[in-house]
């Protein structure tokens, strides 16, 4: 990975290293006890106001791409600025809703703030910074992309807003440990429904989240709340066995011992749950 990091060609606006203690060191963190330094290039703009963090995969559909983009660009509208990874896909298309309302985003970084990575969102991060967002890294300058660091900057996505969204992720998506760092820190977590891994954030309380309406809702301590389904079962041990990690058809039927056409009737049950 480390190959295809490029440096961002170079602009007036110069980076800072803002210590725990600083004055230009963001409140949220402050107030949880971070302690690592960030390297912040442009203006946080984190002192006030409200902040989503919207994220979800890198091969995201083209549906989920636009919902992606119509919330942030919702919240944004109403100087709610919007904090994602700066990743292909859900992240991009988030940044790019929030620049499109004329509002402020952060981009965290898995690398240092003068790496551009993914290198085909250089121009974007660029608009970021232009537009009084900033890219933020907790890792230092120089240090290009692994796979560690895209896994470690996570709980700053989720420390450095007000809630979090996931719009898509598979089982898999990096973007569920966001989603865990945000319940660890007690930030409201919304999910979209439509993807296996939003599938089980709302099986485990998330809130449903379809329109920067209900992105807006949570932060309002208004969430969206569905009315519940009663559950036979089978849909019960099924719902369970997502929420415990199941990621297909088949570990389902491993982990309940139910057969593959109960686990299908069960499925539609769970989706009206959600």
């Amino acid at each position: 990975m480390a190959g295809v990091a490029n440096c961002i060609p170079p602009v007036t606006i110069e980076t800072a290293m803002h210590e725990p203690g600083d004055a230009g060191f963001p409140q949220r963190l402050s107030a949880i006890g971070w302690d690592t330094p960030l390297y912040v290039r442009g203006d946080m703009g984190q002192r006030q106001g409200r902040a989503v963090a919207i994220v979800g995969a890198r091969a995201a559909s083209s549906r989920a791409m636009d919902k992606a983009h119509a919330i942030s660009r919702h919240l944004a509208e109403r100087g709610v600025q919007v904090v994602s990874g700066g990743a292909l896909g859900i992240d991009g298309a988030a940044h790019r809703g929030a620049l499109a309302g004329k509002g402020s985003t952060i981009v965290v970084v898995g690398t240092g703030v003068d790496m551009t990575y993914p290198s085909r969102h250089a121009s974007l991060f660029e608009e970021v910074v232009r537009a009084d967002g900033a890219l933020v890294s907790m890792f230092p300058m120089g240090m290009h992309a692994t796979r560690g660091s895209f896994i470690a900057r996570n709980s700053l996505i989720a420390a450095l807003a007000d809630a979090v969204v996931v719009v898509e992720a598979d089982i898999k998506s990096g973007s569920l440990s966001t989603a865990q760092a945000a319940r660890k820190l007690g930030r409201p977590l919304g999910a979209m429904p439509g993807s296996a891994g939003c599938a089980r954030l709302l099986a485990t309380g998330a809130s449903v989240v379809e329109t920067g309406d209900d992105a807006m809702a949570i932060l309002e301590g208004r969430a969206r709340v569905v009315a519940p389904v009663s559950l036979n079962d089978d849909a019960r041990a099924v719902r369970d066995a997502i929420a415990q990690g199941a990621s297909g058809i088949d570990s389902i039927v491993r982990m309940t011992g139910l057969s593959v056409r109960a686990v299908l009737r069960a499925l539609p049950h769970l989706e009206r749950c959600s």
